[in-house]
């Protein structure tokens, strides 16, 4: 079965579903989630996306991230992708969401409301390959540097996102 998005409006109220690759050659707006986990010395764990994924593989982006299932509560389907990408097991807490438009040289778009949730672990995940290449934990100061002086390396929206993960983190 294809799988489907959420589709939104501006004030994240479900306006219906569509196909994910349709949703995105569209850029339509649509609900997303994305997971942040720290392990107890504050170093976040990122994930470098599988080469094969449908965009953005190869580029380094935050724990886990994808898109809730008709009926599924955010809170659901990010717990569901943390254990199907990474192999984990984490409670997590919601902090903020955030709207953002990025398009990509394959011609897709993505146009999300993303739900961030943070999560607190010392479990080292257990991959899965074909959604994630490697792993690795980084400062989140050294994160904001390298994003810096290697953007085209980081997903768009662990970019556009950065800046309120660490007031969060800091508060």
């Amino acid at each position: 079965m294809e799988e489907q998005v959420i589709l939104v409006d501006q004030n994240d109220v479900p306006v219906g579903q569509m196909e994910k690759m349709e949703a995105h050659e569209k850029g339509l707006l649509h609900r997303a989630f994305s997971v942040f986990i720290f392990n107890s010395k504050n170093e976040l764990l990122l994930q470098q996306r599988a080469l094969s994924k449908y965009h953005s593989g190869g580029l380094w982006t935050n724990t886990c991230c994808s898109h809730p299932r008709m009926g599924e509560t955010n809170m659901d389907a990010a717990n569901r992708r943390l254990k199907e990408e990474m192999g984990m097991d984490c409670e997590l807490d919601y902090l903020f969401k955030f709207t953002y438009k990025a398009k990509f040289e394959d011609g897709l778009t993505e146009h999300e409301v993303d739900h961030v949730f943070f999560g607190t672990s010392d479990e080292l995940p257990l991959i899965n390959p074909v959604e994630v290449e490697t792993f690795k934990y980084i400062r989140l100061e050294a994160l904001a540097a390298d994003i810096e002086l290697n953007p085209g390396l980081y997903t768009p929206w662990l970019r556009i996102c950065l800046d309120k993960v660490m007031e969060h983190v800091k508060a």
